[in-house]
């Protein structure tokens, strides 16, 4: 029987996808739930499985097109040959099936790059699956293995022994041999790697240039005391995680706080559609989480309705699933407002950039022991600086200001979340 492959649906605000290079030929064998190619769109880069075991026997949309939602990209014949497992297979004695070793495409990459043996370890990934992070950590330790060069031996013609010489005055250095230069020259060649932008690259650049160019962005900033919310997690995230079965982090604290200033300041959780400002009456928190292909944006749903407890597990969530490429384009889509945490990889001070259609975005960063002034002393304490960069067509500085000092306040005092002060 011929069965269809199609694109998978498409959120409404995902217009179109792109197909990357096909993984399987015309003719090849397939095993459902195999990855055929890649869909990668300006959020997320997608695996299509086979729907169902069987041949390939035509492909209606060559790799590098773009494509809509529930389109036909190619046809599996389910009754011709016998199909066999799929993936890379790993060597096995004679009589005895091969076993497949799926990876993830960011593992492939890297693995073609570095020249590592996917086939010779298991993955930390669902099934098994080999994510790029087991390739980086497997790369180095392949390398430094590699066998020594062998040595070479010269034979020597063997000479009559000949009498000691008295020891002659220095010379003056003799000029190179004439190839000197030229090996010096090879040594000094340099080199550059071409290759295309990825689809979610590509789309992602886009965003953001037309972030700049249609947003009135401006950027205030302001300080915080970490003191309290360090103390508060300190006393009880060991407590914390034994009954909630999750780690107790700071993220969700500023969630929580920034629900607290969005309460307060309704125009910041707002957005312009055409000569509309809509402003919606919940809270979707779209927090920005690193992945193999780039950076992403996974929203917390209803963040004002859930607890410290439900925040932490959706973030951890969403961290494990991203470094696996399983987040779906429906949890990438929507979200009120955003926050990137900068701090993670050391930054001290940036400008972040607002995430369209939403109108402000919050930058966190690292938190450093610094000199302040308390009660007219100065004293150490662990401050952190926060960016708030908003559209300045539909939020004035006013309410930008004010909105970041709330945010300020519910940290250095997290009774006032509690007490929705």
């Amino acid at each position: 029987m011929i069965i269809e492959v199609k694109v998978p649906h498409l959120p409404e605000s995902v217009a179109e996808a792109t197909l990357s290079a096909w993984r399987k030929q015309k003719g090849d064998t397939v095993q459902r739930d195999e990855n055929l190619i890649d869909v990668e769109t300006d959020k997320i880069a997608l695996e299509l499985p086979a729907p169902q075991a069987g041949v390939l026997v035509e492909i209606v949309v060559e790799g590098g097109s773009a494509v809509v939602s529930d389109q036909v990209i190619a046809r599996i014949d389910t009754e011709a040959g016998t199909v066999h497992a799929g993936g890379v297979a790993t060597e096995a004695p004679d009589g005895v099936a091969a076993v497949p070793a799926p990876a993830m495409p960011a593992a492939e990459r890297l693995a073609a790059e570095k020249g590592v043996d996917i086939t010779s370890f298991s993955g930390s990934g669902r099934g098994g699956r080999i994510l790029w992070e087991d390739v980086a950590v497997s790369a180095p330790a392949r390398t430094a293995a590699a066998p020594a060069a062998p040595t070479v031996r010269v034979d020597v013609p063997e000479t009559s022994p000949q009498p000691p010489q008295p020891p002659q005055p220095p010379q003056p250095s003799s000029p190179p041999p004439p190839d000197a230069g030229a090996a010096v020259s090879k040594a000094m060649e340099r080199g550059e790697k071409r290759e295309p932008m990825s689809r979610l690259r590509q789309m992602a650049a886009g965003r953001l240039i037309l972030s700049q160019q249609t947003n009135a962005m401006l950027t205030t900033f302001n300080e915080v005391n970490m003191s309290a919310v360090i103390a508060l997690r300190n006393k009880y995230k060991d407590a914390f995680e034994k009954k909630h079965g999750v780690r107790l982090g700071f993220m969700s604290f500023f969630v929580k706080a920034v629900v607290h200033a969005l309460k307060q300041f309704p125009v910041v959780n707002s957005r312009i559609e055409g000569t509309d400002i809509v402003t919606p009456d919940y809270y979707d928190i779209g927090i920005a989480v690193g992945a193999a292909r780039g950076l992403v944006v996974p929203v917390i749903r209803d963040a004002d309705k859930l607890s410290l407890a439900d925040i932490e597990k959706i973030i951890a969530d969403y961290g494990k699933r991203a470094k696996e490429g399983r987040i779906s384009l429906e949890e990438l889509t929507g979200g009120t407002y955003t926050i990137t945490n900068g701090g993670v990889f050391g930054s001290l001070m940036s400008t972040p950039i607002i995430n369209p259609p939403q109108a402000a975005i919050l930058g966190l960063h690292g938190t450093k022991e610094r000199a302040v002034v308390e009660n007219g002393e100065i004293v150490a304490r662990p401050m952190m600086y926060l960016a708030q960069s908003y559209d300045h067509r539909l939020i004035d500085g006013r309410d930008a200001i004010l909105s970041l000092a709330a945010v300020k306040d519910a940290i250095e005092d997290p009774a006032r979340l509690l007490l929705e002060l």
